[in-house]
């Protein structure tokens, strides 16, 4: 079956953001001039997804405005000719929106759980609110993840990379099993921010494509001081053989649930803009760093 829905979860509070996430929600923050929220949808797009389910909190409905019209401002920019201006406020994104509210901060797991009657029994995408990834002219990374979902023949697929250790430590680490291919290696089980030695050098970032079964796993999966986890479900799917893959995308990972890999992601999205990048050379080239 074709994977033509995804799932956005957006609905954490965003606490290493505050103040500002107070009033704005993280997903929101511009990368330059554009939403990060408005770089995954567009993943999802360019990915050949139709419909995307996004996930927010009751105090997050301000992520639905940057998908409605904003009848004022448009007035305004007809009225003065910005044209230009006008597209970019009333963007297509070439998808069908949706959203569903999590009540509860009960985990990611049970984030998924709110967009059940969405997915039906329907493969779909997950991509984190968190993880901007930028691949270039490549394929986008969800588009890497439904080939490889298509190659084990409709299996689930975790995207994964082999960050420093330092960064394998705060997220799931694989426990692999056969390789497929270069990208494509069987999991066996997902072990969350490991203490001991490290199982495999993959770690799921962000991105995954699963099936429906992954409903039911969720409500198997162990609770944690309150929450569910989606690699915990995961792990309970792999423990059938040949049941879940990793897939190793490649792409630049920005974690902008982070500061520091906000500020990265700004300063390399100014980069690549033709009309910002030689000034923002400029200016780096100036700084007088200790």
């Amino acid at each position: 079956m074709t994977v033509k829905k995804a799932i956005i979860p957006c609905a954490g509070f965003g606490t290493r953001f505050l103040p500002a996430t107070k009033v704005v929600p993280k997903e929101l923050f511009p990368i330059v001039d554009t939403p990060a929220l408005s770089y995954i949808v567009e993943e999802a797009a360019k990915s050949g997804i139709e419909e995307v389910f996004i996930i927010i909190s009751p105090q997050k409905q301000d992520v639905k405005r940057l998908f409605a019209p904003n009848v004022e401002l448009n007035n305004q920019l007809e009225s003065v000719g910005k044209t230009l201006e006008l597209e970019l406020a009333n963007k297509d994104y070439g998808v069908k929106i949706h959203f569903g509210v999590q009540e509860k901060m009960n985990g990611n797991g049970m984030a998924l759980m709110v967009a059940r009657d969405f997915v039906g029994d329907e493969p779909f995408a997950v991509l984190f609110g968190d993880d901007v990834m930028y691949t270039g002219d490549g394929a986008p990374v969800t588009k890497q993840l439904i080939d490889a979902y298509e190659k084990t023949g409709g299996k689930t697929i975790v995207g994964c990379q082999c960050p420093p250790e330092e960064i394998a430590r705060r997220c799931g680490v694989m426990i692999v099993g056969d390789v497929v291919d270069d990208k494509i290696t069987e999991v066996r089980g997902i072990i969350e921010k490991p203490k001991a030695e490290l199982p495999s050098k993959l770690v799921s970032l962000g991105r995954y494509v699963l099936t429906s079964d992954i409903f039911d796993a969720l409500l198997k999966a162990p609770v944690k001081n309150g929450e569910t986890y989606l690699t915990d479900a995961i792990s309970l799917l792999a423990k059938e053989p040949k049941n879940v893959y990793a897939c190793e995308f490649e792409a630049r990972r920005y974690d902008i649930g982070n500061k520091q890999g906000f500020l990265e992601a700004a300063i390399e999205f100014s980069l690549r803009r033709e009309e910002l990048k030689e000034g923002v050379k400029a200016y780096l080239k100036s700084l007088k760093l200790d």
